[in-house]
C-alpha cells in the first residue's frame, strides 16, 4: 500500500480557489483567456451549480466553484462588491496573454508596462470580478537595484 501524500498530485503549495457567479461560463472563459484545461468538475446534485472544479493553468492547479450563499460562506467578488486579491499569472509572453484575456472578455485595469522591479506587467479583471496580474520577467535585479529603481521612478527622474 502506497503512502498518501499530504498534498494531492498536480497541486502547488499555494493554489488559487476562486468563487464565481457562473462557474460553467467561467470555466470556458479561463480556457479561452488563460489556456486552462479542465481536470474535472462536480456539479450540485440538481446540476444547477458547480460545487468544485479543478483546472490546470501552466504548472498550477486552479480551483473554482459557484457562489452558494445558502450553502457556505464563500462569496464571489460580484456578491461582495469587489475583491482584495490579485491572481498573478506568469507567462512567457505577457503581451499575447494579456491580449488573449481582453479578447476573451476581461477588462483592462492597468496597461502593460515595463516595471521598475524587472517584470513586464499589466492587470485585467475577468468577467467574474477577479483581478489578474499578467507578467513576464524581463530583467534579473537585486533587491538593492530594485530599491534604486523605485526611488528613481517615484522621484520622477529618468
Amino acid at each position: 500500500m502506497s503512502k498518501i501524500s499530504w498534498m494531492p498530485d498536480g497541486f502547488s503549495v499555494l493554489s488559487a480557489h476562486l468563487v464565481v457567479d457562473n462557474a460553467v461560463e467561467a470555466i470556458e472563459f479561463y480556457k479561452k483567456a488563460f489556456g486552462a484545461t479542465e481536470i474535472f468538475r462536480m456539479p450540485t446534485p440538481d446540476g444547477s451549480l458547480i460545487m468544485h472544479c479543478e483546472m490546470q493553468v501552466g504548472d498550477s492547479r486552479l480551483m473554482l466553484c459557484d457562489d452558494m450563499p445558502e450553502q457556505s460562506s464563500w462569496r464571489s467578488p460580484r456578491s461582495l462588491g469587489g475583491t482584495s486579491v490579485t491572481v498573478h499569472l506568469w507567462t512567457e509572453d505577457c503581451d499575447a496573454a494579456f491580449q488573449r484575456a481582453i479578447e476573451a472578455g476581461a477588462i483592462e485595469r492597468m496597461p502593460l508596462f515595463d516595471a521598475f522591479w524587472g517584470d513586464r506587467l499589466g492587470k485585467v479583471t475577468d468577467p467574474y470580478g477577479h483581478e489578474w496580474a499578467i507578467s513576464t520577467h524581463i530583467k534579473d535585479m537585486t533587491p538593492a537595484e530594485i530599491a534604486v529603481a523605485a526611488l528613481e521612478m517615484f522621484s520622477g527622474e529618468d
